[in-house]
């Protein structure tokens, strides 16, 4: 089958969807390839997106607010009662929200960079890429490739999100070299089993927040003095059963919506190749001197390693076994300095990991932005109690779910999303009865299924993969229609049936 020729290194130019024929493609490939093509051509760059959201979101509260005190004047006292803390936005409430959002977000977001670089590194080193090599060669055709591609994924991402995130992309660019497929398509899957981290994943942030005592963001705590167990959440039988049957689904709905040979575009097997050969290059050694030495020493990452290992014992010994953000940052840096060997090699991975951060350093002080405008101005209060307002006890963790997905549009951080949606919502449940972990672990849900429209953390998987976010996206607003809706029913009938605290 023959590759549409592109001036792109790794895919090919968008191509208009075919014309409806007798030529055996279905009704969803054809609506599929309508909706990747309208993606192409209307969506613009992330960078683009980010400040057209941060204008959205000052012309929403002004909206919005504008409404609040009209209704404040006519209904009086009922107004009053229903929103009661009805915020105020002023220019001046705005741009300091602003501000301060952008700079109060730097150390959240410089640990989900670590997370991402820490990871990244892992999977590039070289028995990491050797496996992956190796499992690639288990696709033998384009549904065999794509079930792969996310089965794997989804696995690692279960461990931890950011080596989740690259072995997605790094396994889609083994396999494209091996199978004809379309590459956005291949790369859409591997994005789609990383987003399943924010309610299946050991490093969900949601979950451990609430799990870990004394954390900043253990909201549950705060108003109950009490935590919330990973058996509550990431390792309860309804989540666990919700991410096996998600697992099960999406690979399905890719099957289903695999572009039809003519609409394919490719990735180019010389290229993938070709960089292959760059990335995997040996620096030539300029001298063997003493410092040369101990750059390459097995022996000193070997002391870093042994060192680090015995603190976590320790800690883990005296206080129990526990998971926070530093400490998989932690984890995953002493794996890869292990994996690789000796300092020279880790730094050299380190640096090519970092390649792939600019994106994120650029836009999370936007998206802090965004956040520090919504808490500022209390519009992410008025978008939760709109929902909260209307709940009752088993459907407080549906409508968490849906407002969770539109906060995610503004907030793609789980924690930051957390920090915001939050506060609101728990006292809800406590007030409502309803189940905090169920209703905790919806908002996480939320954010996965928003994340399949949200360009933010497809960035880095498209970097590493060298595809347009735009391609991958129209596929996965398809994901986020069929198991979007499927994790609306979970939460509306299932969850408020079985989840426990």
């Amino acid at each position: 089958m023959k590759t549409h020729e592109t001036s792109s290194p790794i895919v090919a130019p968008p191509q208009p969807p075919s014309e409806p024929k007798a030529d055996g493609t279905t009704l969803m490939q054809r609506a599929v390839a309508s909706c990747v093509y309208l993606f192409e051509r209307l969506m613009p760059d992330p960078f683009v997106i980010v400040i057209l959201l941060t204008v959205l979101t000052v012309l929403t509260v002004l909206t919005v607010l504008t409404v609040l005190t009209v209704l404040t004047v006519l209904t009086v006292l009922t107004a009053l009662a229903a929103f009661g803390f009805a915020p105020k936005a002023t220019p001046e409430i705005i741009l300091g929200g602003w501000y301060k959002g952008i700079f109060g977000i730097f150390t959240f977001a410089f640990q989900m960079v670590l997370v991402l670089v820490t990871g990244y590194a892992l999977a590039d080193a070289p028995v990491i890429k050797a496996g992956l090599l190796r499992v690639s060669r288990l696709a033998v055709g384009p549904c065999s490739a794509v079930v792969l591609v996310f089965t794997v994924g989804a696995i690692a991402t279960f461990l931890n999100w950011g080596f989740g995130l690259v072995v997605g992309a790094m396994l889609s660019k083994q396999v494209a070299r091996q199978v004809h497929v379309d590459f956005a398509w291949l790369v859409a899957a591997a994005y789609s089993s990383w987003v399943l981290w924010a309610f299946t994943g050991m490093s969900s942030s949601i979950a451990l927040s609430i799990a870990s005592p004394g954390n900043p963001l253990n909201i549950v705590e705060q108003h109950t003095h009490l935590t919330v167990p990973l058996a509550h959440t990431v390792f309860s039988s309804w989540n666990l059963l919700t991410g096996l049957a998600a697992m099960i689904l999406i690979p399905a709905i890719f099957i289903l919506m695999r572009p039809a040979a003519k609409d394919i575009i490719a990735a180019k097997a010389d290229a993938l190749a070709a960089e292959e050969a760059v990335e995997s290059a040996e620096p030539a050694r300029q001298r063997d001197s003493l410092a040369d030495r101990l750059d390459r020493s097995r022996l000193c990452a070997l002391v870093f390693v042994v060192a680090g290992a015995a603190y976590l014992v320790m800690q883990w010994v005296r206080h129990g076994i526990s998971l926070d953000i530093n400490t998989v940052i932690f984890i995953f840096l002493l794996a890869g300095l292990c994996l690789h060997g000796s300092p020279k090699r880790y730094v050299t991975a380190v640096a090519q990991a970092a390649k792939v951060t600019g994106p994120m350093l650029l836009q999370y002080p936007f998206y802090g932005g965004i956040m520090g405008i919504m808490a500022a101005t209390g519009l992410a209060e008025v978008v939760a109690d709109a929902y909260i307002h209307i709940a009752s006890r088993t459907t407080l963790p549906f409508l968490s779910y849906l407002a969770s997905g539109l906060i995610t549009l503004f907030i793609p951080s789980g924690g930051g999303h957390w920090a915001v949606q939050g506060p609101f919502t728990i006292p809800a449940a406590m007030n409502l009865g309803a189940s905090m972990s169920g209703t905790s672990m919806a908002i996480a849900a939320g954010e996965m299924a928003g994340s399949l429209l949200q360009p933010f953390w497809a960035i880095p998987v498209v970097a590493i993969a060298g595809v347009g976010v735009q391609r991958v996206l129209g596929f996965t607003l398809v994901i986020f229609l069929t198991a979007g809706s499927f994790l609306g029913f979970v939460y509306l009938l299932i969850v408020p049936a079985f989840a426990g605290l």
